[in-house]
């Protein structure tokens, strides 16, 4: 019977570092043309929206879509629904929260991996809130990160945000007193915000940095201005197609001619070595991230398979 699996049963088989493995498999099937998915769908309320994301990652047996609701007055709310791409079998339900937390954290260490210095040791990560916790953890979990600087418009929160972090990832954390200071010789920065106006800006910039920019995913909202875009000498997105219908931290700045798309590649490019993450060491570097169905496809399947071998989850009364 197909299993029901809840964000606890997430956390008890699924790791960070297992996560960037699970995206980093994910990429190189894709790259073997072993996925697919199509842009996220979504349908507009009078009060929020309901978005629909597919995909099947054929290397691992599974098909599947995430559905999710947003700009909801209680929130957002997560599921994914995870299929045998060989029999049509129905194998779970997962509360899709935590595994979306992890693998955009994941994608981005993934990111940091192939496109960061190598020595990189200091980060800046403006924002604070849920989603700003995994990106720091798949950070970690790809280089050897020795301090840590955060910013969030509410300095409470900040100071809160990096006495949990300091304690989570054994990193001095410490709150800066503006975004500049946050990622002042920093040499990875992380933009995690719901801002509608750029929080990063390209003056700030200095040579070697590697950018995430994570928070961003709607063709209206910016968290960097133009001249980060510009300064960028490689950018890098998860899916173009994603990245020419939402990232309005890239269409203003094409829209003025500054940049082209054809400047733009892929993350599996990337991985797969066919294109250069980091041209040289004083490179800044730029990942720009929106999220597709394929990371949560395959992120729910190493879950289902690892909850399977432990017993976890409840079985549903429900044909297969």
């Amino acid at each position: 019977m197909p299993l029901l699996l809840t964000d606890s049963d997430v956390n008890q088989v699924m790791t960070m570092q297992d996560c960037v493995g699970v995206m980093e498999d994910m990429l190189d099937q894709a790259q073997r043309g072993m996925v697919w998915f199509q842009p996220r769908t979504h349908i507009r309320t009078p009060v929020g929206y309901h978005h629909i994301m597919p995909g099947a990652v054929l290397g691992s047996g599974v098909v599947g879509v995430k559905i999710y609701t947003a700009r909801f007055p209680a929130g957002s709310r997560f599921l994914t629904v995870l299929h045998d791409s060989e029999t049509g079998d129905l194998l779970a339900l997962l509360q899709g929260g935590r595994c979306s937390q992890l693998r955009t954290g994941a994608l981005s260490g993934v990111a940091s991996k192939y496109m960061a210095r190598q020595d990189a040791a200091t980060v800046g990560i403006i924002g604070s809130g849920v989603q700003a916790r995994t990106q720091l953890e798949g950070t970690c979990a790809v280089r050897n990160i020795r301090s840590i600087r955060t910013f969030d418009i509410v300095h409470e929160k900040s100071k809160q945000f990096s006495a949990e972090m300091s304690e989570l990832l054994n990193v001095e954390v410490t709150p800066a007193e503006s975004a500049e200071a946050c990622v002042k010789g920093a040499d990875i920065v992380i933009t995690m915000t719901t801002s509608p106006k750029p929080v990063l800006l390209g003056e700030w910039l200095e040579p070697g940095m590697h950018l995430s920019i994570m928070g961003s995913n709607h063709w209206t909202r910016r968290e960097v201005d133009n001249e980060v875009i510009s300064r960028a000498d490689s950018i890098v997105v998860d899916n173009i197609e994603e990245a020419k219908r939402y990232s309005g931290d890239l269409l203003f700045t094409i829209d003025q001619g500054l940049v082209r798309w054809e400047q733009v590649h892929e993350l599996v490019s990337v991985v797969a070595g066919q294109v250069p993450g980091r041209p040289s060491e004083d490179s800044i570097t730029l990942f720009k991230s929106h999220g597709i169905g394929i990371s949560d496809v395959a992120a729910a399947a190493y879950v289902y398979r690892k909850a399977k071998e432990k017993g976890l989850g409840v079985e549903l009364p429900l044909n297969p």
